[in-house]
Order: structure tokens, then C-alpha cells, then sequence
């Protein structure tokens, strides 16, 4: 690894997030070398236990957690309550999704870290934003995409409203909160104190599709469901698998004629223009099916590549998994693991020309709790041992059994 630390070497974050949009904003911060506290009690998050596993891991906990450490703790009991208010002192961001009020009437409301911290900066993760008619619901990724209409514009014409698999809604709102953390951490440099900051899952589920509903706005236009898109964006079937090709620019028109050896396209009526190739869709699909259906995957790829024409493989997930631009780009790292040995865990999403990417393992439910204790906060051996034997905090494996927390969180 670099001589040089991380992007965000000496800043500490206590997450109090869970399940995804929460504890993937915290995460980025992790890869970008800050110290994560993830804070979690004594029987251990709840998603620890969503599947799939590996090898009795759960393949979901860590690509959120991993490079985190956490500490066991009991915020039902005013001891640990206090120890989580030392924490606030000494910290720089306080992470949290739970439903609306509930951390207030936890006692650590923004007012509360602000006395607290002037300097904290706190990141509050919703289903519906920390104010408004809907702030008392609770929700999750596919919410997001049903109520913004991003569910309605996915599938095909004629079929019922589509969720995405991969958890959209999410990822982008915790990429929100995270860069809204970061430019509350530099706006402190010149005020001297920090901020709360509200993200929310639907406020996400609209951003992702203000194209159509600002079309809607201003003209009363209505967008549908395109499914796979159609013409030359569109997904082919090749002798093997799918490819999909995105290329209905003028200059990318110019291409495709080339390399399919159809230089007669380009004077055909009707094809001159993008929106010509859009009604006239049918014709051009039975040509390009026809030439995708003679050639393998691999082969349609390598060639429409070297003309410069955007287009990929449909991998499945196997195939997305033996992909090599995956291990190239080292996006899945494998490190070791306390219950399966090893697995892979997000990698480096992103690439700093001088500064590295910290990757490091899932912990384990409180195993550093007497770091924290010890060497953040400064407690004695005897405070931390009267800690861990009263049940204030946790230091060791969880019970098998867990029980649901206080409320439940966004994402």
C-alpha cells in the first residue's frame, strides 16, 4: 500500500445506520480511510443475518460494514447512553436512518450532538425526509421507486410496473448522504461548526426520474415503458447469450453501417436521422437480429468494440462474476473473514492517482468495543471491565437468537 494515507485519514464517523442507504454512505467513508464506529447492540445489527451467506457470513452485512469497527452497546441503559455522548466529543459525523423522532427521543437529536459537538455533522437517512406529509412512514429501496415513477418507466409495454433487482434507490441516496457529509466537513473548515443533514429515500425515488416527470411539468407529456429500448438501443440475442448496443447517434449510425458493411443505410429514407431510425425500429431490428443471431457474444463485442460502438454483454451473474474488468479494477477485493474465512467485500470504487482506497474485514459484534472504550475514549481497565460485566456494552460473539431494535430504519 501507498506511504501516503487515505483521503480521510483523522475524521470518525459513528454509524448508527443499518441495512443499506445508512451504512453504504458510512462505508464510502471507510474506503476513503476514515475510522467507522459501527454502533450496534449487544446481539449485533440485524442484517447480520440477511442472506445470501458464505460460508455462515451473510454476503449482504458485508459489503455494508466491511472496514468498520464495531461496538457493542446497550442505548436502552443511561450508562451506555453516556458512552455514546463521550463518542459524539470526539467525533466528526454522526450517522443515523432510524424512522423520524426517534433519535431525539433518544436523546441525540441534532440540538443534543450540538451541545454536545459544535463541530459534529450529523446525516440523517429516511423513507421520507425529516419533515413533510409522508415523514412518519417507513420504507425501503423499492419504495423509492414506486412512489418517484421510476417503477412505471421499468418493464415492457403492456406488462405491470418492474423494481430494479439491484437496490438503485439506495446506493444513490447514500452516495447523497455522503457527499453532502463531505461538503459539510469542508464548509466547517471555514465556519468552525457543523450541520444536520436530511436525505431521503423518496427524495431520491424522484430525483432519479426528474427527466420525465419535469416533461410532464412543462409540456404534459406522459413518458412510457420502453422495456430494453428498441432500434439500435436494444438488447440482441446472439448464438450464445445477449448483447446489449447503444448507438443511435448520428456518429454512431455512421459506425454501425460500417462495420455491418451497410453503407446503403445511410441514404435510405427514413434512417437519416435519430428520429427517423426510432419510427422506422422494426426494420432495423430485423436486420440487426439477424446479424447479432450469426454471431457469438463475444465475437458481436470484440467487433462492434473495435469500431467504436458502445456495446456489452448481458452477463449473468456468473458471468458478471468471471468478468475481467471485475478483477482488473480490483471492484470485489477478498479478505479474510471470521466466519467464512474469506469473501469478497466492495472494493475500490474509487481510484485516487496518489491516495489509496482502504479495504478491510467485516467485524465481528463487538469486537472493538475495548478499543474503543480504552484507547478513543481514554476509560480505565476497570471502567471498561464494570462496563462489559453489567451488559452496558459487548465484547464477545452475540446469542443466536436477535431481537428486533426500537424502530424501524430507512433502507
Amino acid at each position: 500500500m501507498s506511504a501516503e494515507t487515505a483521503p480521510l485519514d483523522g475524521i470518525r464517523v459513528l454509524d448508527l445506520g443499518r441495512y443499506q442507504a445508512g451504512p453504504r454512505c458510512a462505508l464510502m467513508f471507510a474506503r476513503m480511510g476514515a475510522e467507522v464506529i459501527k454502533v450496534e447492540s449487544l446481539i449485533g445489527d440485524e442484517s447480520r443475518k440477511n442472506g445470501p451467506r458464505v460460508r455462515g457470513q451473510s454476503a449482504y452485512w458485508v459489503q455494508y460494514n466491511s472496514g468498520k469497527k464495531s461496538l457493542a452497546i446497550n442505548l436502552r441503559l443511561e450508562e451506555g447512553k453516556d458512552v455514546l455522548r463521550d463518542l459524539v466529543r470526539v467525533s466528526d459525523v454522526f450517522l443515523q436512518n432510524f424512522r423520524p423522532g426517534v433519535i431525539e427521543s433518544m436523546g441525540f437529536g441534532y440540538d443534543a450532538l450540538r451541545e454536545a459537538n459544535r463541530r459534529i455533522v450529523m446525516v440523517n437517512v429516511s423513507a421520507y425526509g425529516q419533515d413533510g406529509t409522508y415523514r412518519d412512514r417507513i420504507g425501503f429501496d423499492s419504495i423509492g421507486q414506486a412512489i418517484g415513477g421510476l417503477m412505471s418507466l421499468t418493464g415492457f409495454p403492456g406488462g405491470p410496473p418492474v423494481r430494479t433487482y439491484f437496490p438503485l434507490i439506495d446506493r444513490i441516496t447514500a452516495l447523497h448522504a455522503t457527499i453532502g457529509a463531505m461538503a459539510a466537513l469542508m464548509e466547517r473548515e471555514k465556519s468552525g461548526v457543523g450541520q444536520s443533514i436530511d436525505v431521503s429515500l423518496a427524495d431520491t425515488g424522484f430525483t432519479v426520474n426528474e427527466i420525465p416527470i419535469a416533461a410532464y411539468l412543462g409540456s404534459g407529456e406522459v413518458t412510457q415503458r420502453e422495456g430494453n429500448g428498441e432500434g439500435l438501443n436494444n438488447a440482441y440475442r446472439t448464438s450464445d447469450g445477449w448483447v446489449y448496443i447503444h448507438a443511435n447517434n448520428d456518429t454512431m449510425w455512421r459506425r454501425v453501417c460500417e462495420a455491418l458493411d451497410r453503407p446503403e443505410w445511410l441514404t435510405r429514407l427514413g434512417f437519416a436521422t435519430a428520429e427517423g431510425r426510432i419510427r422506422n425500429a422494426a426494420e432495423l431490428e430485423a436486420e440487426l437480429s439477424a446479424w447479432f443471431e450469426r454471431r457469438t457474444t463475444s465475437d458481436a463485442v470484440e467487433y462492434l468494440s473495435s469500431h467504436s460502438i458502445p456495446c456489452a454483454p448481458i452477463n449473468d451473474v456468473q458471468q458478471a462474476a468471471e468478468e475481467r474488468h471485475l478483477r482488473e479494477r480490483e471492484l470485489l477485493v477478498e479478505v479474510p473473514d471470521a466466519a467464512a474465512g474469506s469473501i469478497h467485500v466492495a472494493g475500490k470504487m474509487i481510484k485516487f492517482s496518489r491516495t489509496p482506497i482502504v479495504v478491510g474485514s467485516a467485524p465481528t459484534v463487538g469486537e472493538h468495543t475495548r478499543y474503543v472504550l480504552a484507547d478513543v475514549l481514554g476509560y480505565s481497565g476497570d471502567r471498561v471491565a464494570e462496563l462489559l460485566r453489567r451488559g452496558v456494552v459487548g465484547g464477545g460473539e452475540p446469542p443466536e437468537e436477535a431481537s428486533s431494535e426500537e424502530e424501524s430504519p430507512a433502507g
